[in-house]
């Protein structure tokens, strides 16, 4: 990413609260794909696999942007994302030019199985940068709003530059998924001002290209960013995945069928179970992002991922809180 020298005027406290903010909007993903994805009841459907394959993804610029958080200061804090209406945290898709929910209708933010809302809003929150840079303008700290994810990060980059005399290396990175990507291996700050800034822009670069992607999302994704370990169609952007599968919505997989509200003790049970592991899980990572090392993150994400699933085949849609 380039980022010019333009001031517009971020100042510490603002710039950390955007920082949380994309660190909402990254773990806000997580749950939200993953009910999706283990509403397929055959696991070798293509779809299951786009899906899956983005989710690891996900759990990367999960990470990455809380490593950033960290080197200016501030510690990531994890609460249970909300799922209502079509509700998406800091992002306003009625700023892009054309507004895309006009095209990807009818969406939800409600918690689902992947049906054409659920596929129209996926896509919907990959949707790329349209048209030209943002001007510095439009980059003021007074934003609160972005037309898409990879705005967002252009926002909060501009404030990274500036700001640059306060980023502070080594404060509490944490490395999961360095084993998963060969070619793009350091996924910690390791440098203080510039050095620093600029492994953060890279990793910038690699969640924008991961998930946006550029060319309106059909370019394929640098060869330095693609997963190395357990990916699926690695040059792939989030937004090409998610437009793959709703380019054929007459043949979207079989899913389980599912009440709002739990038909029976099992189902009750199957949601309780759910929303504790959640709990548990968003206490790990705020342990972890807080400098405090724990060994069972991916055994929780594991279970989790089977509570997803106990919901669906228990009759009632997942929730996590």
């Amino acid at each position: 990413m380039t980022v010019t020298e333009t001031r517009t005027g971020w100042d510490l406290k603002t710039l950390r609260t955007h920082l949380q903010g994309l660190v909402d909007l990254e773990m806000w993903t997580i749950p939200y794909y993953m009910a999706a994805m283990y509403s397929i009841t055959e696991p070798a459907h293509h779809a299951f696999r786009l899906i899956e394959a983005v989710i690891r993804e996900e759990m990367l610029h999960l990470q990455l942007a809380c490593n950033i958080a960290n080197a200016y200061g501030q510690v990531p804090t994890f609460k249970p994302p909300v799922y209502q209406g079509k509700h998406i945290p800091h992002i306003d898709f009625s700023l892009n030019d054309p507004d895309p929910t006009q095209y990807y209708k009818p969406y939800s933010a409600e918690i689902g199985p992947l049906d054409e809302k659920r596929v129209n809003t996926m896509c919907l929150v990959e949707y790329p940068k349209w048209g030209m840079e943002l001007p510095a303008a439009t980059m003021r700290t007074e934003r609160r709003d972005y037309g898409s994810i990879a705005e967002f990060y252009d926002a909060v980059s501009y404030g990274m530059c500036e700001l640059v005399t306060e980023l502070r290396s080594k404060v509490n990175q944490v490395d999961e998924f360095g084993y998963f990507y060969n070619r793009f291996p350091k996924q910690r700050i390791t440098k203080d001002g510039p050095g620093g800034l600029a492994q953060a822009l890279g990793f910038v670069d690699l969640i924008v290209d991961q998930g946006e992607g550029e060319s309106k999302g059909d370019s394929a994704v640098a060869v330095e960013h693609r997963n190395t370990a357990d990916g699926y169609k690695e040059s792939w952007s989030h937004f090409r995945r998610f437009n793959d599968i709703r380019s054929n919505l007459s043949g979207l997989p079989p899913i389980y069928q599912a009440s709002a509200e739990p038909g029976d003790e099992h189902a009750r049970e199957a949601r309780r179970i759910l929303i504790k592991d959640f709990r548990r899980l968003l206490d790990i990572l705020g342990d972890l992002f807080a400098g405090r090392p724990r060994d069972d993150f991916g055994a929780c994400m594991a279970e989790v991922g089977g509570d997803i699933l106990a919901c669906w085949q228990h009759g009632v849609v997942p929730k996590f809180s």
